[in-house]
């Protein structure tokens, strides 16, 4: 699940739990709305977990010694 798909249950999830007030027998509109929040923020959160690591690079970047022989220089 990407960022884009965890911000869509989230705000669906919203919508159904703050702004809609419909009743079915048996279903309880809240509920849901309330389990698809947490299912987009279980999945964003996993998301930055996983594809933020990958712009870090791990490791010690090498240093370039250069040396000079300052004993043949005698002028």
């Amino acid at each position: 699940m990407g960022i884009g798909a965890s911000i869509t249950l989230l705000a669906i999830g919203a919508i159904l739990a703050f702004a809609v007030d419909a009743t079915f027998s048996g279903i309880d509109i809240q509920v849901i709305g309330v389990i698809l929040m947490v299912c987009g923020a279980l999945g964003l959160v996993l998301t930055m977990l996983v594809f933020g690591r990958r712009d870090r690079t791990v490791g010690v970047a090498e240093e370039r010694v250069v040396t000079r022989d300052r004993d043949r220089d005698v002028y």
